[in-house]
């Protein structure tokens, strides 16, 4: 009998790359990002020598760089999304900075393509490398994306990362923060940065994708912090970088808040198919746990207060879940797609959900929960991280409200 979702066939296919990447996530990425999580100094994470570079080359292995454009062609459009999010799931599952650097790999062609830049899209192609997104700026956090307030366009606020005309080509200088996702060992950077001309602030911007091997770019150390330490993070400096119009995706005030909405709404999306894994990994490690630990004779999970701890934990993951998978294959087949909101609710309500299942988790565990003999504190701090990453939480229930 067929099996579906949301009333989507999900087929043999899409059961057997779940399943395939379910053991990936099992026996590489998860005992990969506790060994890369547990390394005192962050450098370590990148080194030659890291378990990171063996991940990525089964990763690849697997035949799933581009991830959605590497799924079988004969998938329609909402089969499509749906695997995505299966796939996704059971990475985040396995380890979700791990998963976050993953995806990054070979990033840089699909974002030049999907602006219609087929030179650069070549370019980056034969480069075969891992991609970071310069966003955040040691003085600018969510403001420097919230293209539905007064203050993104107030001529008076000035970013940290400018650029200049320079002829047919552009001059880039200032600083990225060091919060970059694979911002110390990327090969190209998807740069998002404002005009030093012009009297429209933040707004008056231009996205570009550039290679971090052009002269006067040089970047600091990785970033030491509490979660997803798997997940290198780092600051990038521009110091009269010369950058080629060729790598240039788009410019202007009139259409930069545009470029930032089509980004957020997107990465919005992603957080809230990760962070579904990541709730799933708190969930799952709590039930195994209270199968497993006999307290006044019986496993605990035969006790009261923990069976309806577990059913609430069971029920946010389940509505989290639902939630985000109806919006995304509503974003990938209907013809205008979601609204901001819709995306917004998605990346909010699973980060905030990951993070109360892990919180429920740890109390489950008892006092073993706060040990790093057991996985699920590693848990709690990557799912902490969640509510600030790719737009602090409340910032994006604000700007999203500006379009209810």
């Amino acid at each position: 009998m067929a099996e579906y979702e949301l009333g989507i066939e999900v087929t043999e296919y899409m059961l057997a790359v779940r399943d395939t990447v379910h053991r990936f996530a099992s026996e590489v990425m998860r005992p990969a990002g506790v060994e890369l999580d547990r390394m005192v100094d962050p450098e370590e994470v990148i080194a030659e020598t890291s378990p990171l570079w063996a991940a990525l080359e089964k990763y690849r292995e697997l035949g799933l760089v581009g991830q959605q454009e590497a799924y079988d062609p004969d998938l329609s459009p909402a089969q499509r999304v749906l695997l995505h999010c299966m796939v996704l799931e059971e990475t985040c599952r396995g380890d979700v900075g791990l998963s976050i650097t993953l995806s990054l790999f070979n990033m840089a062609p699909m974002v030049a393509r999907n602006f219609g830049n087929e030179e650069a899209a070549k370019f980056f192609s034969e480069r075969d490398e891992i991609c970071c997104l310069a966003l955040t700026e040691p003085n600018h956090g969510s403001d420097h994306c919230a293209f539905t307030e007064p203050t993104f366009f107030d001529s008076k606020v000035r970013t940290d990362c400018r650029i200049s005309h320079d002829g047919d080509d552009f001059i880039i200088n200032g600083q990225k923060s060091s919060w970059v996702s694979a911002g110390t060992l990327a090969g190209a950077i998807i740069l998002m940065t404002t005009f030093e001309e012009g009297d429209q602030g933040i707004a008056n911007g231009a996205l570009f994708v550039v290679p971090s091997d052009l002269p006067g770019i040089s970047k600091g150390k990785p970033l030491d912090k509490m979660g997803q330490r798997s997940l290198n993070q780092g600051e990038i400096f521009f110091d009269n970088v010369h950058v080629p119009r060729k790598f240039l995706m788009a410019e202007g005030a009139d259409v930069y808040p545009i470029v930032w909405e089509f980004f957020l709404k997107d990465a919005n999306l992603a957080m809230g198919m990760q962070f579904i894994g990541v709730a799933r990994a708190a969930y799952e490690m709590a039930l195994e746990y209270a199968k497993e630990r006999v307290q006044g004779g019986v496993p605990i999970i035969q006790h009261q207060n923990v069976k309806l701890r577990l059913f609430d934990m069971y029920t946010r993951l389940e509505t989290a879940r639902s939630h985000v998978r109806r919006l995304a294959v509503n974003q990938a087949t209907n013809e205008n797609g979601i609204s901001y909101q819709e995306a917004a609710s998605a990346k909010v309500y699973a980060t905030q959900a990951a993070f109360d299942i892990a919180d429920a988790a740890i109390q489950t565990f008892g006092g073993y929960g706060l040990c790093r003999e057991y996985p699920i504190e590693k848990v709690f701090r990557d799912a902490r991280a969640s509510m600030i990453q790719d737009g602090e939480n409340s910032m994006l229930k604000i700007m999203a409200a500006s379009r209810l």
